[in-house]
């Protein structure tokens, strides 16, 4: 095959196949081929890394490097060629350290442990000595494998963002190490490898546990709250994303300067917590969800802030292409790049005095939009919400978490909540419910008919939300209860939320705008078989299947 890339890690992909020109995301050739010889590079470091902890001396900084890198290599995250070489960089300096070989030391590292391998040097030829996962050439166990890798990356992502607040947890690191070893694995078969997707599921399950209490100990349990959608006279900063750290500091430091802060997208649940309410200059959400960014950050007029993946490359004739920053692990040639400081910090002010120089934003819509729906606040509505269900009043729930993305075929979630029973409450997080958050759906005895818990991660409340309700009705497992399944995906976050599903046994998920191009017919007579999976077909049918 004469492709100058192959990749098919997100929902959009070429054909429903695979990018082999140029992204759809926008990435080019060069940048993949990068970010397969990081992932490459990553694994070697997992394989030693994984070692060193069976004898109890695992190399932290190896495990902080390896949640970075696979970070920088999400969907929509990193598009610079510089700053993906240098990932690559210190991830075979990284690895030549954790071997014990690094001659010369780039990156600061601590001493290297006294440590003894049980592995003898006939087990290391087990690993397959080969740059990419897909030059397997079994169609399944090439899947397979990358599905693993996938929710590693999304895993990963949500590790970040618990560091970034001083929450780490090793079996986060050690389910992500042990994946990427025995992907590598010559020998390793299907079953193994389905068990081994499981196994990354239960990570998806305690890392976002992890970035739970991360997010909930540091700004307050989320609450029910009405957000402006409309705008003030001030200039303004836009910030987009994911990262609540990055907002706590770039609120502290336009304190004062006549600066508002506005959210997008993913970053809308941020002003559920109480610690951010207390900012007066915190003025509300501008925009949808990130497919939208070209047109809304053009009448935005301030300069944009992006904390984490969802940017779409921008045209060259862009009104907004001058005043986007990123920091973090986000990078796109050109826009100026905000680092993190050895304490932790950053410094924003290169972006607040950008702000000050801009006109307000221009108004796109006006009103207010209601969230806060975690599993915290969903707790203290138990009695009501219980007392609803056997009432008759609500009939059921469905989760429709997940992803939004550009494709039209995605009008499917709009059409699908709007012809939804007025009986049926939608749970929700993740920016998919931009397609019908907005909508007057109404409530039923006061319980808003869409319960937005927050992010992507946020779908660990839907979790909690369910098994609260499986204690209240007395009933075994979660798939007693009247709740259905009807989550969208695009890259993939999205799916170490899907296998963090499957992890837990949940049953009968539809999923769409289309199944993931690296699931193969076999792959998915297992799930099929296993977890009843299935893929949406249209609104109506599916809301007699998934309803009745």
């Amino acid at each position: 095959m004469d492709y100058k890339m192959f990749c098919y890690q997100c929902q959009e992909t070429a054909g429903g196949k695979g990018c082999t020109i140029r992204g759809v995301c926008g990435k080019e050739p060069t940048t993949s081929g990068l970010m397969d010889l990081l992932i490459y590079a990553l694994r070697g470091i997992a394989i030693v890394n994984r070692e060193l902890r069976r004898t109890g001396a695992p190399v932290r900084e190896a495990s902080r490097l390896i949640c970075d890198s696979l970070f920088a290599t999400i969907t929509n995250a990193n598009f610079d060629n510089d700053a993906l070489s240098e990932f690559i960089r210190k991830a075979f300096d990284m690895k030549d350290f954790v071997c014990g070989t690094a001659k010369k030391r780039e990156i600061p590292l601590p001493e290297m442990p006294e440590v003894e391998f049980k592995a003898k040097p006939e087990d290391w030829e087990k690993y397959q000595p080969i740059t990419s996962v897909l030059a397997e050439p079994n169609a399944d166990l090439r899947g397979l494998k990358q599905l693993a890798i996938f929710g590693c990356k999304g895993m990963s992502a949500y590790a970040d963002h618990a560091r970034n607040l001083g929450h780490e947890d090793e079996d986060v690191y050690a389910i992500i190490e042990n994946a990427l070893a025995e992907i590598s694995r010559a020998d390793i078969s299907a079953d193994e490898l389905v068990s081994l997707d499981l196994n990354v599921g239960d990570g998806g399950v305690k890392v976002m546990d992890l970035l739970d209490r991360a997010n909930t100990g540091t700004y307050g349990n989320p609450e029910i709250t009405k957000v402006e959608i409309g705008v003030r006279k001030n200039p303004g900063i836009l910030i987009t994303g994911h990262d609540l750290h990055d907002l706590e500091m770039l609120l502290e430091q336009t304190k004062g300067t006549g600066v508002d802060v506005y959210t997008h997208s993913e970053m809308l649940p941020a002003h559920y917590y109480p610690f951010f309410k207390k900012y007066p200059h915190f003025a509300g959400n501008y925009g949808n969800a990130w497919w939208k960014q070209k047109e809304e950050f053009a009448t935005f007029n301030g300069p944009i802030l992006f904390t984490t993946n969802c940017l779409v490359p921008p045209t060259k004739d862009a009104v907004y292409a001058d005043k986007v920053y990123t920091t973090g692990v986000v990078g796109y040639p050109g826009f100026p790049h905000i680092p993190t400081k050895d304490d932790g910090t950053k410094d924003f002010s290169i972006v607040i005095e950008h702000a000050k120089k801009c006109q307000a934003p221009t108004q796109i819509e006006s009103g207010e939009i209601i969230g806060g729906f975690a599993h915290h606040q969903v707790a203290e509505l138990a009695d009501k919400v219980v007392e609803a269900v056997k009432s008759g009043a609500i009939r059921k729930f469905v989760v429709m978490a997940g992803c939004d993305g550009r494709f039209p075929s995605r009008k499917y979630y709009t059409e699908f909540a709007e012809k939804l029973p007025k009986d049926i409450v939608i749970l929700t997080a993740g920016c998919a419910k931009y397609r019908y958050n907005k909508l007057p759906l109404g409530d039923i005895n006061g319980i808003p008919r869409v319960l937005d818990a927050g992010q992507c991660n946020d779908s660990y409340s839907l979790v909690r939300i369910a098994l609260m309700l499986a204690k209240a009705f007395g009933v075994k497992s979660v798939n007693d209860l009247p709740i259905a399944y009807n989550i969208a995906w695009y890259e993939q976050k999205a799916v170490i939320v899907l296998l963090a599903l499957l992890s837990l046994g949940v049953q009968n998920i539809h999923t769409g705008p289309t199944l993931p191009a690296f699931f193969t017919p076999d792959i998915l007579k297992v799930l099929q078989e296993k977890f009843h999976i299935a893929t949406i077909t249209n609104v109506d049918d599916d809301i007699k299947l998934l309803i009745g």
